[in-house]
Formats: C-alpha cells, structure tokens, sequence
C-alpha cells in the first residue's frame, strides 16, 4: 500500500486513470463533512446524486482535484476534495477501530470548547460519527478523520458501546423514527435529516437503526421479500417498504419504480413527497393519497433479511466497515 502522498502525486503527472480495487493503488477516505454531497460529474454545477456522512468509511476510485469514491452502500460518485480525508488502509482501520460518538439527534454542531457559546467546528446530523476522545462536563471530547478536535453536547450523541447496546432493528422503533422526521424539505439526492428523497428518506431512517440498504428506490425495491399487495391491504405489515411507479403494459413498457414509502399500519404509509409526510390508501381518511394509489405497485419486506442478502447489512457487516 503506497502512502497518500505518493497516490496524488501519481494522479496528477500522469492521465486521470481509474483505481481498480485489485490495483496497488487503491485508496481510501472518510467522509470529513457532516453530509458529502455527491455529484454525477466533478463539477459543483453537477447534479447532486446522493449523499454520504461524517465518519462514513469510503473508497477512492480516481482523482483530479475532485475525488470519485464509492460508499459502502456501493453508489459512485465525485465530491469535492475537502469533502473526504483521504488515508490508507492502515489509517482506515485505525479509525473503523476505534471507538466513535454516534450524533443520534437530527441537527446540532461540534464547539471548539466545551461551551455552546464558543465557536462551532462543523454542524452535524444523525448518523454522524466521530471519534471518542473522553469527556468533559456535559460535552463529548470528538476528533474528525482530517484532526480537527471539538466538543459535542451529550445530549445529541451516544458512545458507540452504549448505542449498540441499545439499538433496536423491530418496525416499532423504525416507524416512531420516521416520524420524528415529519415535515422535513423534500431534497432531490438527499440522505440525511437535512434533507431527503424517498429513496434517501428511507435509507436514513434504516441508517439511524444500523441498517444499510440501497441507496435508490429501484435497487431497494429488489431486496428481502416481494409482496403482491392485497385489495384489502391485509398481508402488510408496519415496517414494509412500498413501491409505486409505473405498471408492465405488454412486452413494451416494463414495470418502473419511481418512489418508495414505508408502511406503517391501518393503509397508512410514511414518506418523502415534497416533504415528509403520512399518507393513506383509504379513500375515507382525510390523508388519502389518490394520485400514489393509482400508481402503487408492489411491497417489499427486508428487516427479516438484514444480514442474510449482500444488500441488506449493517456498520458490523459491511465490509467498508471491516477494513
């Protein structure tokens, strides 16, 4: 494994080249920022494609002034190089060692000093990480991927032994997650409480119980179990994921997924359309969503399959997590 240096250095006398994952120049990052924006292109007038956040373990597939990196969810894209700490393997595992802060509230910052009234180092949102560094009065001591040191109120985080000794995968918990998110701005590409898709709601909500899925609608819509839903919506159970687009007509136009929603009881579904919000399948509830009816497709049903489909992991299983 060649240093960091040596990698950007090679990158930029010869042509920008791929970094094949059997290649000696294969490199890794973590994420720097509280949310990444990834783009289609390196380019900040290119379209947002999805999003990774603070702590996330990456790898770094190219280099030229931006970096194009892939997550542990497997989605590819470019970030801007203060988005990412590159290091090597050795330094990565360092960090995927060590013991971490995980921010569960939505919003909040790192202060330079244990002080609310001292200067803010970043804001963070849930499913941060960061690394424990001790504690001091009300505040968590964290330190970033690039070495930057802050305090975090510990009313916003929790140890890492301590969140994993409470965390809870049932539907139950999942459901009254989602709707701590209520209200919040639909934001095409978004992951995170700042801002989400429908995929991208769905992946965070999964993500704050340790659950990594997918990133988009499409690829989620294909893991765990496919359900033909019932007329009276019967075989569904809270915590199913689902799925509308547009229907098979013929050997023409195949079966599209276009949005993705969870299900959480009584013909009720959560979801992020224009924000997040309920919505429901009964024509006589006064939240009855027509326009999703007419387009719902099918369900899909994953908690039982976390960790028994490639697709379907957790922190502890995903191999990012494991270098």
């Amino acid at each position: 494994m060649r240093t960091v240096i040596s990698i950007l250095f090679l990158c930029l006398m010869l042509p920008l080249r791929a970094v094949q994952k059997s290649d000696t120049l294969t490199a890794y990052g973590i994420v720097n920022l509280s949310v990444c924006n990834m783009r289609a292109t390196a380019d900040f007038t290119a379209e947002m494609t999805t999003q990774g956040l603070l702590g996330m373990p990456v790898r770094v597939l190219q280099y030229k002034e931006w970096y194009q990196i892939e997550l542990p969810d497997g989605y590819i894209g470019w970030v801007h190089r203060v988005a990412i700490s590159p290091v090597t393997s050795e330094q990565l595992h360092r960090w995927n060692s060590a013991e971490k802060i995980i921010v569960t509230a939505h919003y909040g910052f790192v202060y330079s000093e244990p002080d609310e009234d001292s200067q803010p180092v970043s804001d963070v949102v849930a499913g941060n990480r960061l690394k424990w560094e001790g504690r001091k009065g009300r505040f968590y001591r964290v330190s970033y991927p690039d070495g930057r040191i802050g305090y975090l109120h510990r009313d916003l985080a929790m140890p890492e032994p301590k969140w994993r000794k409470e965390l809870k995968q049932d539907a139950a918990s999942i459901i009254r997650t989602a709707h701590t998110l209520l209200g919040v701005p639909y934001l095409w590409a978004g992951t995170s409480s700042k801002g989400m898709d429908c995929s991208g709601f769905i992946r965070n909500i999964l993500y704050m119980h340790d659950i990594i899925i997918p990133r988009d609608a499409g690829p989620q819509s294909r893991t765990g179990e496919r359900i033909t839903i019932a007329p009276d919506y019967g075989n569904l159970q809270p915590g199913d994921l689902i799925f509308f687009g547009r229907k098979a007509v013929g050997a023409d136009k195949k079966e599209r997924v276009e949005h993705v929603g969870m299900y959480i009881g009584n013909k009720r579904f959560i979801h992020s359309q224009g924000d997040v919000r309920i919505s429901s399948f009964d024509p006589d509830d006064p939240l009855f969503d027509r326009p999703n009816l007419n387009r719902l497709l099918f369900a899909g049903r994953i908690l039982p399959y976390i960790n028994k489909e490639k697709e379907l992991n957790t922190t502890e299983t995903n191999p990012f997590y494991r270098l």
